[in-house]
């Protein structure tokens, strides 16, 4: 199996989102990631739609499974902002 940094992740969906603010997490393993990711291109998107987008950047690394597991938090950075603690 494919080893995979959190930078090269976080790169493969800033190409796709490439104004977006991204945190890449490893959960354990190296291959069980979490991705925090807000992007303006959110707005009026489903949750599933803002999944998807993501997805869609990192879909050939999940294909090799150089990604196992990806859980995705996104945000509009509206959301972001009342989402941070102490906004």
């Amino acid at each position: 199996m494919a080893m995979i940094t959190l930078n090269q992740v976080e790169a493969m969906i800033k190409s796709e989102l490439p104004n977006a603010v991204v945190q890449v997490q490893d959960l354990g393993g190296g291959d069980h990631l979490q991705a925090i990711v807000v992007s303006a291109e959110f707005e009026g998107k489903t949750l599933v739609k803002q999944h998807q987008m993501v997805y869609k950047a990192v879909k050939e690394a999940m294909a090799t499974e150089a990604i196992h597991a990806l859980a995705l938090k996104t945000y509009t950075p509206q959301e972001w902002e009342q989402a941070s603690p102490g906004a």
